[in-house]
């Protein structure tokens, strides 16, 4: 079984507007429709949406058939994901997404899904590679594969210069997640509980870890601004022109 999670439940200060952020819209749709479209276009069974600022206004505008987990206060990406453990369960595995990043798709979501199974992974996060990854977390590889994130901050000059980045987006398998969420802490700066902080207890697990690079680096840009918001309905918009052309020329074939 497949499973999704999305998390939604953040309030996005940046966007100066009392409204969620998820709210948002991109081409006339919630950006959250997007993950959560992309989630099922990807296969899962099942989704979930992790609300908290201002719940009910979030849920008014899915109209998509999904659950919903309550996370009551903020206290990082790994508590959130932790409110949403009846639903994930022990079986199966679980994508997790975030509801600010509408340009995400189900192939890159498939695509990811795809290795993570072949590989037999406990978690696969799905990457990018950036031009510029100023601010992102570097994917650091070894012979095994993904070795560990490393966030901005505490990379080193060396580590600096790698330009795979962690898109915030995971597949896991849903029985180490569980395990693995009960066993992060919130001992850092922020006083948070963060869900990559389950890679390295998944894999001192003995279960194998990974990362899978997107094709389009686009599909890893979150909403944090009214800029990104307008960036990203610029980019979904060039993705219609490009798309509907071919259709044409394909039916076109099809009629003879």
């Amino acid at each position: 079984m497949i499973k999704a999670v999305i998390l939604a439940a953040g309030k996005g200060t940046r966007m100066k507007s009392d409204k969620p952020k998820v709210v948002h819209r991109v081409m006339g749709r919630p950006m959250v429709h997007y993950s959560i479209k992309a989630a099922k276009d990807a296969g899962a069974d099942k989704v979930c949406v992790i609300v908290g600022y201002k719940a009910d206004e979030v849920k008014a505008v899915i109209d998509e058939e999904v659950s919903y987990a309550l996370q009551e206060e903020q206290l990082g990406t790994g508590h959130a994901v932790k409110c949403a453990a009846d639903f994930i369960g022990n079986e199966g595995d679980v994508i997790i997404l975030c509801g600010d990043t509408p340009l995400v798709t189900g192939e890159t979501l498939k695509k990811a899904l795809w290795g993570h199974r072949m590989n037999g992974n406990g978690v696969t996060v799905i990457s990018a590679i950036l031009d510029d990854p100023f601010g992102y977390g570097r994917i650091i590889r070894d012979e095994n594969g993904l070795a560990r994130i490393v966030e901005q901050k505490d990379a080193d000059e060396e580590e600096q210069k790698v330009c795979e980045v962690n898109s915030g987006m995971y597949v896991f398998n849903c029985s180490a997640l569980l395990k693995a969420l009960d066993m992060i802490s919130n001992d850092n700066a922020q006083g948070e509980y963060y869900l990559p902080d389950t890679i390295e207890i998944i894999k001192n697990m003995g279960m194998r870890v990974d990362a899978v690079p997107m094709d389009n680096a686009n599909e890893i840009l979150g909403v944090n601004t009214l800029e990104q918001l307008k960036v990203a309905e610029d980019i979904m918009k060039k993705r219609k022109i490009t798309v509907v052309p071919c259709v044409k020329k394909e039916m076109r074939w099809i009629l003879g």
